[in-house]
């Protein structure tokens, strides 16, 4: 069975006036390199930053309120994964406050 992979917050790339006019002032000589082509702003419309991110995870056992835990669980399947994600969150907001 596949693990299931684990769903982070992707960014879309916006494609601004300064990134067409970088774009269009780069060094075209550079252009030629076979192996890394410059792609113009249009390819990257779709793209997503993070999007094959996975990080690494390590086991670990807690103990948890049953209140908490039933709580989590009444959500549906994916309980664990919502816990990761409730804890990166507050990581990610206490992050931004320092």
């Amino acid at each position: 069975m596949r693990p299931k992979s684990t769903s982070q917050r992707k960014t879309k790339i916006k494609i601004t006036g300064g990134i067409r006019k970088a774009y269009e002032m780069r060094d075209q000589r550079l252009d030629s390199d076979q192996d890394a082509p410059t792609m113009p702003p249009e390819f990257w419309t779709h793209a997503t930053v993070g999007k094959y991110y996975r990080p690494i995870k390590t086991q670990v056992s807690f103990r948890i309120d049953n209140e908490i835990l039933d709580w989590l669980k009444s959500k549906g399947e994916g309980h664990l994964v919502r816990i990761n994600e409730i804890l990166r969150e507050r990581m990610s907001a206490e992050r931004r406050t320092m």
